[in-house]
This record gives structure tokens, sequence and C-alpha cells, in this order.
């Protein structure tokens, strides 16, 4: 029996899919083998020896200690592209309000209230204080066309946007799926001088912190619109809240909510609603929870983000091992397994960054004592063993 444990209420489409017979699924289970997160701070936890997996239903995981996790043999899922639909929708209402000024223009509305019959000619009177463009025929520029940028863009398009977009790291199944009519830039400059809106969906990190800076402002266009529903650090406020109040940047809308922007003039800030529909929660859910069960009971890696994509069937025993990505470790275990009279039927090796996942099929049973074999191998940091 393998627990799970939720620090987040997680939709039941997506826990529905353990079986009872062989999870026990609850917030308040002791010593988890696997952990459920969405928005829960986990920098301060310890963690058990037999926690396998953490799978976060969303795509961002700067609430997980993901380096900490690598190193002590902890896989950790996200759920990309599950809840892009939602961000893309709220991304396309955030170029409505910021244009149409809809936010102060409801607000006003509400002090109209207690003027009877005169409500109307103050509405015609005072509309004009928030008359906006309208987006068609304007440019929009996407930093980050991955699962939402490709959707926001196309969606933009299908509006009668001009859309720029911008990737170093551009993948193919991206490129396919991106509309025709979209520019694709090399320099993120270039995108920055053609758009009347700028909208980013980048992963937060040590290289993306700040992307949107003061060089960055500079370079836009007056009156520019920004939108962030990717992650609060990705635009620095210090640069963005002068720029706001210069008239460069004409409005800035953001999912991520700072006592820095509350209540700045130009800014609408949204409480974090980017992938706060039924159908995200769901859809996150559900993918995290499967890609639980392959990696529990299969051992098979699907959209981890500290170790390497990696799925293998396996006719006989499965040995999984994590460990560093250094030369050697292949040689040492196969060597251990030769000297237990185990023949490996299969295997695979995959890497990423400082770590690797190497995964055998073998012929018989693996004692305990050729797994403490294995384990002792330099840089290993885990072993586990799938029986058929």
């Amino acid at each position: 029996m393998y627990n799970i444990q939720t620090l987040n209420k997680i939709s039941k489409y997506g826990t529905d899919n353990f079986d009872t017979a062989k999870y026990t699924v609850a917030d308040d289970v002791a010593n988890p083998d696997a952990i459920m997160v969405r928005s829960a701070a986990m920098h301060d936890m310890e963690f058990g020896s037999n926690l396998l997996a953490i799978a976060r239903a969303g795509a961002g995981v700067n609430n997980i200690p993901v380096d900490k996790c690598a190193e002590q043999g902890i896989c950790v899922f996200n759920t990309p592209g599950a809840n892009a639909n939602a961000v893309k929708e709220l991304v396309i209402a955030g170029l409505l309000l910021t244009s149409r000024k809809i936010p102060d223009a409801m607000i006003w509305a509400q002090t109209l209230k207690g003027n009877g019959t005169e409500v109307g000619k103050m509405v015609e009177k005072g509309k004009s204080q928030f008359a906006g463009p309208e987006i068609m025929g304007k440019t929009l520029g996407v930093i980050g066309l991955g699962a939402i940028g490709v959707l926001v863009a196309n969606a933009a398009i299908a509006l009668g946007m001009k859309v720029v977009g911008y990737d170093p790291f551009l993948s193919v199944k991206a490129a396919l799926s991106l509309d025709p009519s979209v520019k694709t830039v090399s320099d993120v400059k270039d995108l920055y001088a053609a758009a009347d809106y700028v909208t980013i969906h980048v992963p937060f990190n040590a290289d993306t912190k700040g992307t949107i800076n003061a060089d960055a402002i500079a370079a836009m266009k007056d009156g520019v619109r920004v939108l962030n529903f990717a992650r609060g650090e990705l635009v620095d406020n210090s640069a963005i809240l002068p720029a706001l109040e210069s008239g460069k940047v004409a409005a800035y809308i953001t999912d991520f909510p700072s006592d820095e922007v509350l209540g700045v003039k130009g800014v609408i800030a949204v409480p974090h609603l980017g992938a706060s529909t039924p159908e995200s929660e769901d859809n996150c859910a559900k993918m995290a929870a499967l890609e639980l069960i392959d990696y529990i009971e299969n051992g098979n890696i699907k959209n981890s983000v500290n170790y390497p994509d990696a799925s293998m069937n396996a006719a006989g025993t499965k040995i999984c091992v994590m460990h560093k990505n250094v030369p050697a470790v292949i040689s040492a275990l196969t060597t251990a397994l030769g000297d237990a009279g185990l023949n490996i039927d299969n295997m695979l090796n995959k890497s990423k960054k400082d770590y690797a996942y190497t995964l055998l099929d073998v012929a018989g049973d693996v004692s305990d004592d050729v797994v403490a074999k294995l384990a002792a191998v330099d840089t290993v940091i885990k072993v586990r063993v799938i029986k058929k």
C-alpha cells in the first residue's frame, strides 16, 4: 500500500485515479510515498527517506525545493499544458482590461448609485474618461512560446492582432502548433520595438528573474501595455512602477499581486486566477496523478523538472537507479549485476543536467544484497526494484 499526501485540495478528478486497493490518499497520511501539491510552500519541509516523488498540479514549481529533492532522489513532476487554456483565456481578458480601462470604469459606475433617473445622463457624460484602443490591428509581443504562449499567440491572431514571438528554446512541437502568421524573432529587442502589448510566458528561475526590467522597458514603445500571467518575479517592480508613473507603460496587469503594486494607478492586480477554473484544476490533478502512478508502479518518468524523462517496458525485474551524471556509473552498475549472475535484457540511461536515471530490465530476482551493492556505487542516490 502506497501513501499519497495531498498538501492542498486536489480535485477528485485526479485522486480518483488511484486504485484504493493500492493507495491511501489523504492530507494527513504519515510517511508519504508521494505528495500532491498545488500552492503550498514546501521549502521548509523535511522529507522522509521513503518519499519517491512530488507532483505539482500546475506548471510552476517555485514552491518546491527542486534541487534539494534531486539530491535526495525525489522526482518532482509538474503538469505542463494542463492549465494552458485557462491561462490563455485570462490573458485575452487582460488585453481587453488594459486597453479599455474596464476595471476603473466599473468602479466609477458604482459611484453613480443613488442618482435615480440621472444615472443614464451621468454615464453618457462621464464615459469618455475610460475610452481606450481596440486590440484589432495592434501588435502583441509574446515572450515564451511554450504551451501557453502558443495558445495566446494563436488566439491573438484569430482576434485580428499581429503577433511577434520570441523563444530561443522553441520546440519542434510548439513551432508546428504556431499559427503561420506569427512572426518569430531571434532578438527580444525586435519584439519590444514592435509590440503595443507585451505578455510573458516563461518559467521563473535565476536566468529569467526580472526579464522585464528597466532596460527592457526602455526598448519598448511608449504607451506599451504589459501582461504578466506567468510569475510575479519575472517583472522588476522597481522598473515597472516608475514607467507607469511616467506614462512609458500605459498599463500593467499581473496575476501576482504584491504590496508594492496594489493601489498603484495603471496596475490591474488579479488574485492569481490564471488556472482557477474547474476544468484546469481537474486536468492538472489528473495529469499529476497519472504521472505519480506510472512512476511508482513502473518507474517511468514523464514531465519531471529535476530528472530526465525516461520510459521503458520491462519483461523481467526493473531496477530504477537515480545517480549523478558522471562517468563510470553505468559500468559499475552492470558489473555489480554481472557479478551477481544477473543478465541485463534491456537498459535505458537518460540525463538532465547534473542528474541521471538508469532503468535496467534483468532476468531473475534481485536480492537485497544486490540492491545494497548497487546503492554503494559512487554517486548513486537511490535504487528501487519493481517486480512484475
